[in-house]
């Protein structure tokens, strides 16, 4: 049976004819409800995104995989995998691949639910530095959180790079589910979700919907919907980004816990996974 709130696999999603380099891919949109569009480039060596900057929306964005130069409004910044960045509507930025192996990196376009509504202008330099706030963070050098595991919080390490306490009305959220890990049942009733798998193999709820996860798919959440993630690996663990829409803190989602994830809940499937997987 269909899925009521479908996985998107990246390598499903084509790439999108932007006129600029690198393999540009949008796998969540307004087609999907969300107000927000997910974004997912590939970038390969010395390629360049050139000076530009998005009028509408709030950018926030993840490097996966190799490195280079990052430039926000004059300031200049060496990034690599694990570094969060945050870009607010209106300031110019750019980045080129300085190594040499291909850079990919996930973002958000927050509030805008197609590429148009970004409001995206190219722009000759990126001018002057005048940002105040944090706007690049390597989730390295972020505390991990102190869950209550009372309320479903079966994490193993949970950080904030970005909310309401460095300037950001979204929050940004990296989790690493180690084998067995389970973030139970529960609902963010003031928000949207969208969360991206980097790494691992799980089992992810979603309403009535129960369905296995793997690297490279993104998930889409709607405020209220009831929804949690288990790691069904025995060695491997689960390595998951992703954004509260519109929430600068987990208090400001609506978080609530529902309920346990049962053994006939993680021995349900309501639909067929295209992936072979290996644990």
């Amino acid at each position: 049976m269909p899925l009521n709130y479908p996985l998107v696999d990246v390598n499903d999603v084509p790439i999108e004819n932007t006129g600029l380099p690198g393999e540009f891919r949008i796998p969540i949109s307004g087609k999907d409800g969300s107000t927000t569009s997910a974004f997912h480039l590939t970038l390969q060596p010395g390629e360049e995104i050139r000076p530009h900057r998005n009028d509408n929306c709030e950018e926030i964005s993840v490097y996966l995989s190799g490195h280079g130069e990052n430039i926000i409004e004059g300031q200049s910044f060496k990034v690599r995998e694990g570094h969060c960045m945050r870009v607010p509507k209106g300031v110019a930025h750019q980045f080129q691949n300085t190594s040499e192996e291909p850079v990919q990196m996930v973002g958000f376009y927050i509030g805008a639910d197609t590429l148009a509504a970004r409001g995206f202008k190219t722009v000759d330099t990126v001018g002057a530095a005048t940002l105040n706030g944090e706007h690049l963070i390597h989730w390295n050098d972020v505390k991990p959180e102190n869950m209550d595991r009372n309320e479903g919080w079966h994490i193993n390490d949970f950080r904030l790079p970005f909310g309401t306490h460095n300037g950001s009305t979204t929050t940004l959220f990296r989790a690493q589910f180690f084998p067995g890990a389970v973030h139970k049942k529960h609902a963010h009733k003031n928000c949207e979700e969208i969360y991206y798998l980097i790494s691992g193999h799980g089992l992810a709820g979603a309403g009535d919907d129960r369905v296995e996860v793997t690297a490279g798919q993104f998930h889409y959440i709607p405020s209220g919907v009831e929804h949690w993630l288990h790691n069904l690996s025995e060695t491997e663990p689960i390595h998951v980004i992703g954004v509260y829409i519109g929430s600068g803190s987990v208090a400001d989602t609506g978080y609530e816990y529902h309920a346990d994830v049962t053994s006939e809940d993680i021995a349900t499937r309501t639909a067929k996974t295209k992936r072979k997987f290996k644990c």
